[in-house]
């Protein structure tokens, strides 16, 4: 199946599907079709082996451990697709998927507590399973021609990706978009070890790391993967996504929050990769004492400094990180600019790239990766990308980065970082010695420091000069508002309050 062929698959798919979407809200649609979708794959997978052990003749075909040693789940008579499709039209078919679902996860204890059992919710009345599992019959998603060719995996992204693109600001607590993931990963490169996600989401963070590893023929039995989520229904998302890649990983026995009940308390990362909620309240009077907190408390009304610092906590002695926060972390004072500048101090900040705007499904507004490692090749500077102006409007709300943007800003900090073939470009990069961030009142912004590209303004359309202007000014006041704070404090400190 070439790759003009899955396109047309995909949107065949969801066109189809989402026609029954409004049965039911999109929040339970979602986990109706993810796990029709999963049912399908572990049951072509099992088909495939099912028809293997026939030919070889040692009547071994419905022997568990045929299919476990090959790293595939056993599905019982009741679960396989052809025995639902049988059934497809039966009154009770919510319950025979439900059933289904439950014997599965009896014969596999990985999956317990994971798939979703709801279809034969009264709320399901008005959704037509039926046509759903018609829907999917057709499409092997589960044989080796299939896995080989990820199909599963590039069908699974796409819905969850429609998911997040219609169900407002919801999609992004369980969606990263993927060209994010993808120059996170191109920077940190997962190659082998422990790699971790502190909020995990969908698990997009460890897909890309596993897709990087088979792309420069790396191993994926040399990378390890930790992982937490809060929202339980999510947790079982990326569980899914996990499993239908045959990835073993390791998110917790259960869904829970990070802050107060950390379940890889003794990890010690070789990378981190996590796109945590922005400014997001925590509970920190039940952590305050945490020794997570090596540099400062952040506020209970925004947990950015809180993420940053659990992770950084996490990563081994010579573990490197990438996260994504708001744009406002770069900059913001009181106790969170007291804890940015003990991090800086410390020297751990490799990299600050400043990303567009629309890069996300629910919210235009832009954000920076931050890219820190305990093991710098460049210590006592910190390389800033201003990547705002990158990457294409592909519908009127939603950008992308192209592979060429991806790359180029990947190998910006690889050259940066090997001392080779790397040059400060004027509006793009440069490279800045701490004792230059400590002048800038450690302030982080990218376009504080690489200044701004010299153009010819008069052959750019207005709309286009207009939003250049309006973000570079933006930056300015964002900025401005920060000394500002600062001014203030010092002058308070020495009994001049304003």
């Amino acid at each position: 199946m070439g790759e003009n062929d899955l396109k047309k698959l995909e949107d065949k798919l969801w066109a189809a599907a989402d026609k029954m979407r409004g049965a039911v809200s999109v929040s339970d649609y979602k986990f109706i079709v993810l796990g029709l979708i999963f049912l399908k794959y572990i049951s072509d997978s099992f088909e495939d082996r099912y028809k293997e052990l026939i030919e070889e003749g040692y009547g071994l075909e419905e022997e568990q451990d045929s299919y476990t040693e090959k790293n595939i789940f056993y599905v019982p008579k009741n679960a396989r697709w052809p025995y639902l499709v049988k059934h497809s039209k039966d009154n009770n078919i919510g319950e025979i998927i439900d059933d289904a679902l439950s014997s599965i996860e009896k014969k596999n204890t990985s999956l317990k507590n994971v798939l979703p059992k709801d279809y034969n919710r009264p709320t399901m009345r008005n959704v037509n399973l039926g046509e759903l599992i018609d829907l999917f019959t057709n499409i092997k998603v589960g044989t080796k021609d299939a896995i080989a060719k990820d199909i599963l995996g590039r069908i699974y992204e796409y819905f969850l990706g429609q998911f997040a693109k219609n169900e407002l600001q919801k999609g992004g607590e369980f969606y990263t978009p993927a060209c994010l993931v993808r120059t996170m990963v191109e920077c940190i490169e997962p190659s082998e070890g422990r790699v971790y996600d502190p909020a995990c989401g969908s698990g997009g963070m460890f897909i890309q790391s596993a897709k990087f590893v088979k792309d420069h023929q790396g191993k994926l039995t040399n990378i390890s993967i930790y992982g937490q989520e809060k929202n339980p229904t999510t947790w079982r998302i990326a569980k899914m996504n996990l499993a239908i890649r045959a990835l073993d990983g390791d998110l917790g026995q259960y869904a829970a929050d990070t802050f107060t009940e950390d379940l890889h308390k003794d990890l010690e990362a070789d990378y981190v990769l996590a796109n945590p909620p922005f400014n997001m309240e925590w509970d920190v009077d039940k952590v305050s004492k945490d020794p997570r907190w090596k540099f400062g408390l952040a506020p209970k009304g925004n947990a950015n400094y809180a993420w940053l610092q659990h992770m950084i906590s996490k990563l081994s002695k010579n573990g490197k990180m990438a996260c994504i926060l708001a744009n406002g972390s770069l900059s913001t004072g009181g106790q969170e600019g007291k804890i940015r500048q003990k991090i800086i101090e410390e020297d751990l900040i490799d990299c600050i790239i400043s990303m567009p705007t629309n890069l996300f499904y629910t919210v235009a507004v832009p954000c920076s990766i931050w890219i820190i490692n305990r093991h710098k090749k460049q210590a006592g500077h910190t390389l800033f990308i201003n990547a705002s102006n990158m990457g294409t409007m592909v519908t009127r709300k939603l950008r992308e980065l192209s592979e060429n943007d991806i790359l180029k800003i990947a190998d910006t900090y690889h050259n940066y970082q090997n001392n080779s073939n790397y040059n400060d470009i004027l509006g793009y990069c440069k490279k800045v010695s701490l004792n230059d961030i400590k002048a800038n009142a450690y302030i982080l912004t990218p376009g504080g420091y690489v200044g701004i590209e010299e153009q010819n303004y008069e052959d750019i359309p207005f709309e286009e000069k207009i939003t250049k202007l309006t973000q570079e000014l933006s930056k300015q006041f964002e900025k401005s508002h920060s000394l500002e704070d600062e001014i203030k404090k010092n002058l308070g400190a020495i009994g001049y309050d304003m």
